[in-house]
């Protein structure tokens, strides 16, 4: 059993109720546009960090993390880029892998639009976690924890952080 949080779009910003919700996890992924190797490192420090750069990520996060990440958790394939679309709309540039891999779980951020959803035609879990940081349109500050357990994945939590204001 991994308890996994899921963060995105934090623009630089650090809330120090990150090490609250995720202190009891064994796992954080990040699905870029973290912002700052500070906010990185600190994520880093708290627990093991699997992270992707974003759009507006610097050179040295893009030499730190990769435009997409594929590994394994629990049995479960898991995949994790930041500009993905979600099911019927993904992003044509990710489109061809992500159907080529055919994930159990799929991570995407960037539209800072909190969405979880099943994917029938990929038979596979679609997580965006919203957007942590301050910078952009949204309203809530949101993160996502779940549990795989093997096959399954439960305990799904949306985590409001609150205004972006």
């Amino acid at each position: 059993m991994t308890k996994i949080g899921i963060i995105s779009d934090t623009h630089a910003w650090w809330d120090h109720r990150y090490v609250d919700y995720f202190g009891g996890c064994d796992e954080i992924w990040h699905a870029g546009d973290i912002g700052s190797e500070l906010v990185a490192d600190r994520l880093s420090a708290l627990k093991p960090l699997r992270a992707v750069y974003g759009n507006i990520d610097g050179l040295e996060l893009r030499l730190r993390y990769p435009k997409t990440a594929r590994f394994e958790v629990e049995g479960r394939q898991v995949m994790i880029t930041h500009i993905g679309g979600y099911p019927g709309h993904y992003d044509p540039s990710i489109r061809g892998e992500l159907f080529d891999a055919r994930p159990d779980i799929f991570v995407a951020g960037h539209s800072h639009i909190l969405k979880v959803m099943f994917d029938p035609s990929l038979d596979c879990l679609h997580i965006n976690p919203g957007a942590a940081g301050k910078s952009g349109f949204h309203q809530v500050r949101t993160l996502v924890r779940l549990v795989i357990d093997g096959a399954a994945v439960k305990d799904l939590e949306v985590i409001e952080l609150g205004s972006r204001a």
